[in-house]
């Protein structure tokens, strides 16, 4: 399993076994939020996601749920409790890791035309640049093809600008394979 999920993206999840369907009750009643550490080569990592429940889909009669979820804060595990009195679930201390732009707000305007670029060499239209009206890196890390391992280096980043500068260098390399492709 590879999972990273970033801050404001959403999520369909299928929810079957019992101590997940115990901690989602408990969000859908309004009592807590739940965190997504991120799996790199089915091994959690230090940080993650926390996830509001956005909608539960549907119920069935075994308890099974099917649900979607929003990407919120990021946050780093300092440390794991295996037992929690009274759950089926596990949980974690954690802290909020920084993550917002504090450096910057704008989208790099070089990382912006090389993903026109590449919107035009894949023959498609990237959604993303029009429904968001201040599109950061987190917006755009779901759709240019990020080995996991740089997931989580986007995860952990705490700079906006070094997100960006990291998609920047990412996306020239995609460019260049496309051309080499299509040659």
């Amino acid at each position: 399993l590879n999972l990273v999920v970033f801050p404001g993206q959403q999520l369909p999840l299928n929810i079957f076994e019992p101590r997940y369907i115990q901690h989602i009750n408990e969000c859908a009643s309004g009592e807590k939020k739940f965190g997504i550490p991120a799996m790199i080569f089915d091994r959690m990592t230090d940080h993650g996601t926390e996830m509001n429940l956005v909608e539960v889909v549907k119920r069935y009669d075994s308890g099974r749920m099917e649900i979607v979820v929003e990407g919120g804060k990021i946050f780093k595990i300092v440390e794991e409790l295996n037992e929690v009195p009274d759950k089926l679930y596990k949980a974690a201390i954690v802290f909020e890791a920084p993550h917002l732009p504090y450096d910057t707000l704008i989208l790099n305007p070089t990382l912006l035309d090389l993903l026109q670029q590449l919107s035009r060499l894949m023959y498609v239209k990237f959604d993303f640049l029009e429904e968001h009206k201040n599109v950061m890196s987190f917006d755009i890390a779901p759709y240019i093809a990020l080995e996991p391992e740089d997931q989580y280096r986007m995860l952990s980043s705490k700079s906006e600008i070094g997100r960006q500068m990291f998609l920047i260098e990412h996306t020239k390399k995609l460019i260049e394979l496309l051309k080499i492709q299509r040659n």
